[in-house]
């Protein structure tokens, strides 16, 4: 799983920004914007063992990493701490009675279904609309090739 991501130039630095997150770093380059963002998700879910990863494609990036659950998890706890709702008001918000129930998703300890993800996304931001996109994947040198003999024996 990807999020968006943009880069913008501002004055002498570059900066990358994940407004889904609220994450934004900034670079003198715009490779070093690139590194720092990644940097800043790597901090932010400090597992030793997750790596953050960039795609970019010109001014849009996206972002993901080695490990779902905890790039889920992040984004959960930073939708519901911009709100500033607590553990067991969210689990409210869900209909449930424990806030472990919510919890053990925002620790990472389980991956939401994608119906369920909508729930505790609507839950940690009421009334917010989140909008998905596929990834856009770039062709490899090798199907353009194809491609462009496919044309050229057509003709």
């Amino acid at each position: 799983m990807r999020f968006e991501g943009k880069l913008t130039r501002d004055g002498r630095y570059w900066l990358a920004e994940v407004p889904l997150f609220d994450a934004m770093s900034q670079g003198r380059t715009r490779k070093e914007a690139l590194e720092m963002i990644a940097d800043w998700f790597e901090t932010l879910i400090d597992r030793g063992d997750f790596t953050a990863e960039v795609h970019s494609t010109g001014n849009r990036f996206e972002i993901g990493g080695s490990d779902t659950a905890a790039m889920i998890a992040l984004l959960l706890r930073r939708r519901r701490q911009a709100t500033g709702a607590s553990l067991s008001e969210i689990a409210s918000r869900l209909g449930v009675a424990s806030r472990n129930a919510y919890a053990r998703y925002e620790r990472g300890n389980a991956v939401p279904t994608v119906e369920k993800l909508d729930d505790l996304l609507r839950a940690t931001a009421p009334g917010g609309e989140l909008v998905l996109r596929a990834a856009h994947r770039r062709r490899s040198p090798n199907n353009r090739s194809r491609k462009r003999n496919r044309l050229r024996k057509s003709r």
